[in-house]
């Protein structure tokens, strides 16, 4: 099996896992993930994750061009956007998935770290989470506004919008983008109680040992 195959095919496979685990709805959401030979695969445009064809999945050389597949997913500038600033990222999943959006349109987050370190597993799998001001979807300037982040963090949170995220691989990136679905749960569960979350020096500690 070639490695764009397998690519293809774990696409769908997590595009489905998402979909059935109610992380995304309808048609939103988008997958892509980096070839080796440096162009990209992505989710196309009007697509249920939930029923990817892994032979229809858009395709694009190392430049960025579109070569074949379906139409590509007109949000392809988030993932481009995260690609160009992180040169070890293997692949990018952006959601539209409940809690988190539900975050990204609280009044009183703090937009230079969103959430607060209540588990030592967002700490690790998240990181310093940044809210990207809103703009409508389509508009350039969104990548721009991506981009100015994306060199200093794989996750991002896009205002009354949702989650980008990137990792080394697809899973890596799956994985992030659920760590960050449940601890948004768990923050707004917690809103209007005392809470505890990690000290800097446990945040500290965490970075250190796990060379994050």
């Amino acid at each position: 099996m070639s490695d764009q195959t397998r690519l293809r095919d774990q696409i769908c496979t997590i595009g489905r896992s998402l979909f059935d685990r109610g992380l995304t709805a309808g048609s939103s959401g988008n997958i892509s993930a980096r070839l080796p030979d440096g162009g990209w695969l992505m989710t196309p445009t009007n697509a249920s994750l939930g029923t990817l064809d892994p032979a229809r999945i858009s395709l694009f050389d190392r430049d960025g061009n579109f070569v074949s597949g379906d139409k590509p997913t007109k949000e392809s500038f988030l993932h481009f956007a995260m690609y160009d600033e992180r040169q070890e990222a293997g692949a990018v999943i952006h959601l539209h998935s409940t809690h988190s959006t539900a975050v990204s349109i609280l009044r009183d987050i703090d937009p230079e770290d969103v959430l607060p370190p209540l588990t030592a597993y967002h700490v690790m799998r998240v990181g310093k989470l940044p809210l990207v001001p809103y703009y409508a979807p389509g508009d350039p300037e969104l990548a721009e506004a991506v981009r100015s982040l994306a060199s200093a963090h794989h996750s991002v949170l896009l205002a009354n919008h949702g989650p980008v995220v990137a990792g080394t691989s697809l899973s890596n990136a799956q994985y992030a983008a659920e760590e960050l679905e449940e601890t948004s749960k768990l923050f707004l569960a917690l809103q209007g109680h005392a809470i505890r979350p990690l000290t800097p020096a446990q945040v500290a500690d965490l970075r250190e040992r796990f060379n994050l």
